[in-house]
């Protein structure tokens, strides 16, 4: 998985602009990965909403191992008691199986995405029923690897930013607006840097 052709730009461009990021970026190896498969990223966004990273993985483990294969036929195959035997929630199991209609009746083109901007994929993505902002900006981040992601409803980001810049928990709104303008237009970047800080091991979906 290649390296976004924005990564080393925006390293040096966040390690000039933010005293504390020129600290945090060489204490970590890597850099942000995509699968380039929009269903299973999707699908992982979905099972990973309001729940523990670590709770995540694991129900996602057996999900994957229940599907063999995460894709749109595969699940219009599964039953629900299928699905939601992988340890995940009636609702999230509706919004999985709407989602796999979703790109079999092409009601929903991921391709489209490449020709709107940042607001606009998100609305666009969230005409799927299940698929918030949240969901929508992971997506933009992990799949499409969008450059300028600030994801203020999640809650590993607020308590990064907490942590390392001794704000309140949760940040304020002109907190963040601060950040948000201080590491624009590589908020995605800096935003892997702030998850990195707090978990030893790269978030992927």
């Amino acid at each position: 998985m290649a390296q976004p052709s924005y990564w080393n730009q925006a390293i040096a461009y966040l390690s000039n602009k933010d005293s504390n990021l020129s600290k945090i970026i060489p204490r970590y190896d890597g850099y942000l990965k995509s699968r380039k498969n929009p269903f299973y990223s999707l699908c992982k966004s979905i099972i990973g909403q309001q729940i523990s990273v670590q709770s995540a993985d694991s129900v996602w483990k057996k999900f994957e191992k229940r599907c063999k294969s995460v894709s749109p036929r595969n699940i219009e195959c599964l039953t629900i008691k299928d699905i939601r035997d992988c340890g995940i929630t009636r609702q999230k199991t509706e919004y999985i199986k709407l989602l796999s209609a979703n790109f079999i009746n092409k009601s929903f083109k991921a391709s489209k995405l490449k020709l709107l901007d940042d607001e606009e994929a998100i609305s666009y993505l969230c005409r799927n029923k299940g698929i918030g902002k949240w969901t929508a900006e992971m997506f933009l981040i992990f799949n499409q690897n969008r450059q300028n992601i600030f994801p203020i409803q999640d809650i590993g980001l607020l308590k990064a930013i907490s942590k390392n810049y001794s704000t309140s928990y949760p940040p304020n709104n002109d907190e963040l607006d601060m950040f948000k303008e201080r590491w624009n237009p590589y908020c995605t970047v800096a935003t892997w840097y702030m998850w990195r800080s707090v978990d030893p091991v790269p978030v992927e979906y």
